[in-house]
Parts: C-alpha cells; structure tokens; sequence
C-alpha cells in the first residue's frame, strides 16, 4: 500500500486534498495511506480533516524541527508539501515566521526527503512569486518578481526546491497556482472575508478603487491538478495551474453582494495595501498539453456554492473568525 505525506494538510488546500486522497478521488492514489502534517498554527484547523479515518494518521509537527522530518519521513512514498505562511497582509506586518517557514522549513524538509530517499515530491507555490502582470500571462519560464514579503519567501522557497531537484536528484515538480477559493478557507482571504462579514451584517473591506484583477481557482481543480502533476509531472519542470476566471476585486465585490442580497452601501473603502499587485494571470498551457489538465468548476456555480457552505457552516466560521475577539 502506496504511502504519501502531506505537509500543511490542516489548511484550506492541504486538507481538500487529503479529503480528496481518503475519498479515492485521484487514481493513482487509491487507497493509499495518508499521513497529514501540521503545525496547527492560527490558518491550520483539525476539524478540516475526518476526526478518525483507517487510513489517516495525522502529526501535530513542525517542517522546521529536523528530528521530526527525519524520523517521519521514511516510508513515504511520496510528499506534497503545502506548508506555508500565506497571508500577504500579516508579512507585511511581520515577516520573521514566513522566511523560517516556507524557505527554512523547505530546507529541513528537502534534506529529510533526501535522507529517506523518497521518490516524488510535488512543491505548492503561487502565481504571486511572478510579481504583477499589465497584460498577457505568465508562463513558467519568466523571471521572479516578487514583490511583498510573502511572494519572497515563497519565490526563495521554489528556488531551495529547484536547488534540490538539481543537486541531489529529488525527484520533485513545482506547481504555481492562482487565487484559490472554497469551503474551508481561512476568512483572513478575500472571499470569505467578504462572505462572513455580509452575513453578520457588517461592510465588506474593499482595497483602494477595487481594480485590482484576480484568476480564481476553485480549490478541488487546484488540488486536481496537484494529482495530475504528481503523477506525471516532469522532475525539475514548474507546472502553472490557473483557473481562466480573472476578475477584479470590484466586480468580485458586486458578485457577492449579489449572492447575499446586499447593496452597495455595504462596500467599505480603506486605504491600499502596500505595493499592490494590480493583476495576476496564468498560462496553464503547459499542463493542459502534459498532462490533460482543465478546470471542471464554473466559476459562478463555485462562488454560489461556496457562499452557501459558509451560509450552513457558521459553527465551523465564527469560531475562527473570531478567536482573538
């Protein structure tokens, strides 16, 4: 029986795709035995993933702690490691624990995968790394641009997974995908954000003049695509992985107002966020020709869908929302 470890499997993406693992929902994959690693820091929730399951074991651990990534790791046969600080707006707040994350704990991660000789790792990055994008899209060959702390750390942490691709012949492929969305994301993120305010009755946050363009990927595409490239990507190659649904941060705005029967009046302006990337697109032609990806998930029946599991699922929201209340 196949083994697979999956870093940050207690955050929005990372437990979609340990939910779709158990579910047998990749081919390649069915009935493999699960180990789900988490730091459970603030983004990382074990109600995300099944309380108990035969063939889940879940670790409370940290990338970063060398003693534990070596004695976990042996026996895998592959990892999808999508540990990682995310939120661009705590990094440029304090950007300290995204560096010690996502490249030091890469690094940990990497020399343990090489010690255990393990056969196939799949690294999750973002289209951030590329930096912002006037017109077109990018494809996996144009240079690094980041431009917050965030997008940094993580363009540092591709670059320690090239490194180990290419030095110590990890057989490991690099995916960057756009503005994820779904059920069980983080509402520190745009969209839930903007959902969970709206059903408390409170304004929804809007950036500047709003016009700031997003590609949204529905998350079970994303991690979809995730299984493709762990199953066939090419070692050392970077797969884009985008949804074709860009749309800017005004008229994402209005579609959820929409959605919740809300007016403009609920739109509240404050102040631009540093060094705003005005738009992100992705060419996703690599994988479609490779390996047969395409998103399956509309982009307006996924935003309905996901307004209506946070509109069901205040008792999993509230608490997280408001923690520090």
């Amino acid at each position: 029986m196949k083994r697979i470890l999956v870093t940050g499997a207690a955050g929005f993406i990372g437990s979609h795709f340990v939910r779709r693992l158990l579910a047998d929902a990749y081919p390649g994959w069915a009935g493999a035995r699960v180990t789900a690693l988490d730091k459970l820091t603030y983004a990382g929730n074990r109600d995300n993933l099944p309380a108990a399951h035969p063939r889940l074991e879940f670790v409370h651990g940290d990338i970063g702690d060398p003693a534990l990534m070596r004695e976990l790791l042996p026996g895998h046969d592959a990892v999808v490691h999508f540990a990682a600080e995310s939120h661009v707006d705590r990094s440029l707040e304090g950007a300290t624990e995204f560096f010690r994350t996502n490249v030091l704990g890469t690094q940990v991660l990497y020399d343990a995968a090489v010690a255990a000789g393990i056969g196939r790792v799949v690294h999750v990055s973002t289209d951030e790394v590329y930096g912002s994008i006037a017109e077109g899209s990018w494809t996996e060959d144009l240079p690094l641009l980041p431009n917050s702390p965030y997008a940094a750390s993580k363009a540092a942490s591709d670059l320690v997974a090239r490194a180990y691709w290419r030095s110590h012949g990890l057989d490991l492929s690099i995916t960057r995908c756009s503005n994820n969305y779904g059920p069980h994301q983080h509402p520190e993120k745009m969209i839930p954000l903007f959902v969970t305010n709206l059903l408390e009755g409170r304004q929804v946050p809007l950036y500047g003049d709003g016009r700031n363009v997003r590609e949204w990927l529905h998350v079970d595409d994303h991690c979809r695509g995730i299984a493709l490239v762990l199953d066939g990507g090419r070692a050392g190659e970077i797969y884009n992985i985008g949804g074709g649904n860009e749309r800017s941060n005004l008229e994402l705005t209005h579609l959820l107002l929409e959605l919740l029967g809300a007016g403009t009046e609920m739109i509240r302006p404050v102040a631009d966020r540093k060094a705003h990337d005005l738009r992100y697109s992705v060419d996703e032609t690599k994988i479609r020709e490779e390996l047969g990806y395409a998103p399956l998930v509309a982009f307006e029946q996924g935003l309905a869908d996901t307004v209506t599991w946070y509109r069901d699922h205040p008792d999993w929201w509230k608490p997280v929302k408001h923690a520090t209340d």
